[in-house]
């Protein structure tokens, strides 16, 4: 499957959690397990998630790294083959 369209993703911005002291991976993780097979999530980060492209790469999710405007990295994911 292709990249779904930009309205079919859900956002979750880790730089929020990782302010509060929270471990972002749980909510990651049950954000993606709760994604419909036409559904994407869209993870923004002060850092590349390097081990979270690699887990959820595993998973059979594609990802797509960019470089916001602030320095931030947005990964994109969705279901490869879904």
């Amino acid at each position: 499957m292709s990249q779904p369209a930009m309205s079919r993703f859900k956002r979750i911005d880790a730089r929020q959690l990782l302010a509060r002291g929270e471990e972002p991976l749980p909510v990651i993780q049950a954000r993606v397990q709760a994604l419909k097979p036409d559904e994407g999530l869209i993870v923004v980060a002060p850092f590349l998630p390097s081990p979270l492209i690699e887990a959820l790469g595993s998973q059979g999710f594609t990802p797509k790294c960019e470089r916001g405007q602030d320095g931030e990295w947005i990964v994109y994911f969705w279901r490869a083959g879904a």
